[in-house]
């Protein structure tokens, strides 16, 4: 069995962040991923005049209620949609300022529209410098009354997540009803990190309602990245090995961590226990039909893996996939034929064939999600390299390190 650890979520990390600044008193995160989206979330607190310091396993975060320390700041978000979108509705609730956002030439393309257009909706001043819906953007401040909302988070639950932190920090609260909603654990997460903080968020289906009030500083530990745990559970199913990742087990805040149930649905055993999961092949991987809305950062991961399965993979619902980093449901459409490999595509959907790849310079678009996932085909198909191998240090700056140590260990077994 080997054992990796992985490092922390990048999404906890970032929520997080955003609520630890709107606390009374001082956090402590213990553990919190160290990658180009949280070192640029931390410098853009710091931009706005929080005082965040920074320690190698533990980040500590002054909280202001109040809003930023400066009334006038620029800042870049690199290429960090957590970021991107978060940090311009954390000051939208600001007594006063002027606030400049921008991004890398990737975020900009990125949509923010059913975002920007609901903090239009509470009242807050926010111009575009270039298309509408988009980074660069300036937000004047001037507090928020709060009210009622409508939001269509079909496109990604950030916006509704953006909003729900926002919530407490408005005069009134917010009730936002949600007509569309993707990847709803991750809403889970979010409501549930709030509940840490102090706030208690009352959901009826679609319909959350946020009480006005404050977040409490507190010492909050984030757990491993469930979405980065994917590739080394798929390693362990694609090469006959066993795999166990510990701080994700029963409880675990993160959707991304069902993707064993895929894996399982394609063979493998797994064993979720009290604090760790392990994946174990069983040697061989069924052809399976999934619908994967819920867990959708998983879909490149799936699909690496899709060739070496007895049957056909298709994979469904995951439109959104389509306006992350890059379209990814293209990208891997696109290397997989590169591959050698039979691929259809929908709108929603792909459908991957039973092959032997070939191997080929991976397209990555410079999206770090298909660095790794294909790293994972490369177990079985020696001989991949990438167009962009560095782009991994968005989420885990040391991803080729621990997965070559992880390919020696499972050649050694």
């Amino acid at each position: 069995m080997t054992v990796i650890d992985i490092p922390g979520s990048k999404s906890v990390t970032a929520r997080a962040l955003f609520l630890a600044a709107a606390a009374e008193g001082t956090t402590t995160l213990l553990r919190p991923l160290r990658s180009d989206d949280t070192e640029g979330f931390a410098e853009g607190l710091k931009s706005l005049g929080y005082a965040v310091e920074q320690e190698a396993d533990r980040w500590r975060v002054q909280g202001r209620p109040a809003g930023p320390a400066t009334t006038d700041a620029d800042v870049y978000c690199r290429d960090g949609a957590t970021t991107a979108r978060f940090l311009p509705t954390l000051v939208a609730a600001a007594a006063s300022g002027t606030y400049r956002f921008d991004a890398s030439a990737q975020m900009r393309r990125r949509p923010l529209a059913p975002l920007t257009r609901a903090l239009t909706a509470l009242g807050v001043d926010l111009r575009h410098g270039g298309a509408e819906g988009h980074h660069p953007l300036t937000v004047r401040a001037a507090g928020i009354e709060g009210g009622d909302l409508t939001l269509d988070a079909g496109e990604s639950s950030q916006y509704l997540t953006a909003l729900l932190m926002l919530a407490p920090l408005t005069a009134k609260g917010l009730r936002i009803e949600v007509t569309e909603l993707v990847s709803a654990p991750y809403v889970e997460i979010t409501l549930a990190m709030m509940r840490d903080f102090g706030v208690e968020v009352l959901r009826e289906g679609n319909t959350f309602t946020v009480p006005p009030g404050g977040y409490r500083a507190t010492a909050y530990a984030v757990e491993p990245d469930a979405s980065t745990a994917s590739y080394f559970f798929a390693a362990a199913a694609l090469t006959g090995r066993e795999v166990t990742v510990p701080g994700l087990g029963i409880g675990a805040l993160q959707g991304d961590l069902r993707f064993v149930d895929v894996l399982r649905g394609m063979g493998a055993e797994v064993g979720v226990g009290a604090d760790a999961t392990t994946v174990r092949s069983t040697g061989r991987l069924r052809g399976i039909t999934v619908n994967m809305r819920d867990i959708s950062d998983t879909m490149p991961t799936l699909a690496a893996i899709a060739p070496y399965a007895d049957g056909p993979v298709r994979i469904e619902d995951v439109a959104n996939t389509r306006v992350k980093e890059c379209d990814r449901l293209e990208a891997c459409a696109e290397n997989l034929r590169a591959m050698g490999i039979t691929v259809h595509t929908g709108p929603d959907w792909i459908e991957i064939h039973p092959g032997t790849p070939k191997p080929t310079e991976i397209a990555t678009r410079g999206d770090h999600r298909i660095v790794m996932s294909f790293a994972v085909a490369g177990l079985r198909t020696p001989g991949l390299t990438y167009d962009d191998p560095g782009c991994v240090r968005k989420t885990f700056p040391r991803f080729h390190e621990v997965f070559a140590d992880l390919a020696h260990d499972l050649e050694g077994r």
